[in-house]
């Protein structure tokens, strides 16, 4: 059929991987920002359990409010900065190792 648009499956045959296609759409940095996003949240929120660190202590070492806590544990939400990172890590007795490669 003329003027029918193809599939995004059909234009992206070529791709050979799951990161091939996002980074055809544009879309491979975005998506590993928020992967690496959601595994620190994830580490963080794994050190609060195992050190029984509730979210008002957590809040209270972050010199921060519980609410922001909410925000730096949800892995959807891109907006947290390295420092809040950084210091979320010390506050669990972590630190944060940010690498280049």
């Amino acid at each position: 059929m003329k003027g029918k648009k193809k599939s995004v499956a059909s234009r992206h045959v070529s791709a050979e991987t799951f990161d091939d296609f996002l980074d055809e759409e544009g879309l491979l940095e975005e998506a590993e920002a928020g992967a690496l996003k959601e595994i620190i949240a994830d580490q963080i929120a794994l050190a609060m359990r195992q050190r029984k660190i509730t979210k008002s202590v957590m809040a209270s070492r972050m010199g921060t409010s519980r609410r922001q806590i909410d925000r730096l544990l949800d892995p959807r939400n891109p907006s947290v900065t390295l420092l809040t990172l950084r210091r979320a890590a010390s506050a669990v007795g972590k630190r944060l190792h940010v690498e280049l490669r």
